[in-house]
């Protein structure tokens, strides 16, 4: 069987997304700062692929003679960044890149921590409290 056209329009496709998205760019080059820190980009690569074509058959079409394809294809890439490694000292740290919250479950969910917190402060403070009056 002859080799399709569509085989090189997504060969194509595909080889434009990958040189666009490769390792480096989801963990990027390091960076160094004159103070001796390192900084190194983390990415989320989102890449979306379609490709699509169709043979036809004309009404003066001959024989054995190959019928005409029409086809296209198209990709994205989208590159977010998420996080940066931060390297000082010899301590490695994450430093995550969040979006704000942006519904009501998110708010409480990313507020938790902090309630679960100052309610325990509070109990912590009650048990002082009673622990000083017991022993006055």
């Amino acid at each position: 069987m002859d080799k399709h056209p569509i085989n090189d329009l997504m060969g194509t496709v595909m080889g434009k997304l990958h040189d666009m998205a490769d390792v480096s760019t989801v963990i990027g080059e390091s960076i160094v700062t004159p103070d001796g820190i390192t900084i190194i980009p983390v990415s989320k690569v989102s890449m979306g692929f379609a490709s699509g074509g169709s043979d036809f058959t004309g009404k003066h079409q001959k024989d054995g003679q190959a019928s005409p394809f029409g086809g296209g294809t198209g990709g994205s890439v989208k590159i977010e960044p998420i996080a940066f490694v931060v390297i000082k000292a010899g301590q490695v740290r994450v430093l995550t890149i969040e979006p704000p919250a942006s519904t009501t479950i998110d708010r409480i969910i990313d507020g938790a921590p902090e309630i679960v917190d100052k309610i325990s402060e509070m109990i912590d403070k009650k048990k002082a409290g009673k622990d000083a009056a017991a022993e006055e």
